[in-house]
């Protein structure tokens, strides 16, 4: 393992150094959480591909195609979906917005007075997305090195931690591109073939595995629909996803580079699946779906490529991890504590706003390493998080895009009764239940367009604004309101 140890620890090495890298370049607000808004096509895409495919694309898909087999790639088919359809229909304009945050659109869209409670509920996903992530190291530095649960989740958090703290989304950009190459070597152009290859090829597995294997729809049809409503909205209004929106340089590239991204990612979904299937022809009886990976790394590949591999899986772990920090970060400073405190600093400052969401980043850093160490299943974590994504915010957001005539006050119910709703019906229901996430959303979009109908319709003043915005006037422009009638 010697050689596979010097590729893993080379790459760690690099990550570091990275972010010491993008440490020169994050002078201000804009060029710490959103790049300073100027990556081309293809960084953009690379880094949009790395966030969304995280560990538990690599390793959990993987895993349900050991467990379902071709069909076992829906739940990275409905991300890539969902990809798509915010790059094809909403990123441009996102990312005309030139915001920083989810609530932020919320507030200029209804007139203020939605941050705090969304910025909360936001929060929350963007935690339990980051713990998950860090979790996932334990598996990983099991594998590698046979390492303590504890310390597997203090040294991969650690390292992501320090990048990220350092150099912002500078540093995120350049290690996710890394990661995201690493991936596409280790996973889709040696994993892929040697599993298939190791097991026979596809005449074989079809000859061993039951037909169900390779039934597009096997898994079947509640499991994809609960698959589409959680991740493929999912990916429609995550602050970790908007955040990398908010980094493209112009409109073109959030919309053919998002749309490159989540291309990408149905390949991805599928090679995973593959995978699995072919796991399941050469070890049967596994005690755990998750294991698939894990074991066909460790027992089929060469010395050097099966360290590449691993380092292709906590390339997937670190790039998810790294995102859903940054985003916990700005949402917990951004959303939460400037506008507690009453004293938002004008951007000019850039000195001091760097200097404070540094600080956030390692604290909620240290607030996220603590939490993984505590919890132990991943899946609830992350069920967790995106019912009270979807079950909260989907309906504000979206229809504060798409419908005039909702209300601040209709958001506002919106996201306080479809949270609480998810949360009540999980401890009816247990966390991993699909009726939560179901009746929450229609109790949010229930309660929206209530409220919003028998409260008075938002300021024309403000429409005007957000019009504005959205046709990319810069915020300087928009802060006085441009009679209806020019």
């Amino acid at each position: 393992m010697a050689v596979d140890y010097t590729v893993i620890v080379l790459y760690l090495a690099g990550m570091l150094a990275m972010g010491w890298w993008g440490m020169r370049r994050a002078k201000s607000k804009s060029e710490f959480l959103v790049a300073g808004r100027r990556l081309g096509p293809a960084m953009y895409s690379g880094t949009m591909a790395a966030i969304v495919l995280g560990g538990a694309s690599t390793i959990g898909g993987v895993g349900l195609g050991y467990q379902y087999g071709l069909s076992g790639a829906w739940m990275v088919f409905t991300i890539g979906l969902g990809l798509l359809a915010l790059s094809v229909f909403f990123s441009a304009r996102i990312a005309r917005l030139k915001v920083y945050t989810v609530s932020e659109m919320l507030d200029l869209r209804y007139g203020g007075r939605a941050g705090v409670i969304s910025g909360v509920v936001m929060w929350a996903y963007t935690l339990m997305l980051a713990v998950t992530s860090t979790i996932a190291y334990a598996t990983i530095f099991d594998v590698l090195f046979d390492m303590n649960r504890t310390v597997a989740i203090v040294l991969g958090g650690s390292i992501v931690v320090a990048y990220s703290t350092l150099g912002g989304m500078w540093s995120i950009t350049l290690t996710d591109m890394v990661q995201f190459v690493v991936k596409t070597v280790g996973v889709l152009l040696l994993l892929l073939p040697i599993a298939v290859v190791k097991a026979g090829g596809f005449s074989e597995m079809k000859a061993k595995l039951p037909t169900s294997y390779f039934d597009p729809l096997g898994i079947g049809g509640e499991t994809i629909f609960t698959y589409v409503l959680i991740y493929t909205f999912g990916m429609l209004i995550g602050q970790d996803i908007w955040q990398r929106v908010f980094t493209a340089r112009g409109d073109r590239t959030a919309k053919w580079g998002g749309t490159v991204a989540g291309t990408y990612c149905l390949a991805y979904a599928l090679a995973g699946a593959v995978i699995g299937t072919a796991a399941k022809v050469l070890y049967p009886k596994l005690g755990s779906p998750d294991d698939a990976f894990a074991t066909i790394v460790k027992d089929e590949l060469p010395v050097g490529v099966r360290g590449l591999v691993l380092a292709a899986a906590l390339a997937a772990v670190m790039s998810t991890s790294s995102g859903a920090l940054i985003a916990c970060a700005t949402v917990a400073n951004n959303d939460i504590w400037s506008r507690l405190r009453g004293a938002v600093r004008p951007d000019g400052e850039a000195h001091d706003e760097v200097k404070g969401n540094r600080v956030f980043i390692l604290v909620m850093g240290v607030a996220v390493i603590g939490t993984a160490i505590a919890l132990n299943n991943v899946v609830e974590a992350l069920t967790v998080a995106y019912n009270l994504l979807v079950g909260g915010l989907l309906v504000p957001i979206l229809g504060g895009l798409l419908w005039k005539r909702g209300t601040v006050q209709g958001a506002l119910a919106s996201v306080t009764v479809g949270g609480l709703a998810v949360i009540g019906l999980m401890a009816g229901y247990g966390i991993l239940a699909n009726e939560p996430v179901y009746y929450g959303l229609l109790a949010s979009l229930a309660a929206y367009v209530a409220v919003s109908l028998v409260t008075r319709p938002t300021d024309e003043a403000v429409l005007i604004a957000w019009r504005q915005r959205l046709a990319g006037r810069s915020p300087e422009l928009v802060s006085e309101p441009v009679p209806a009638h020019q």
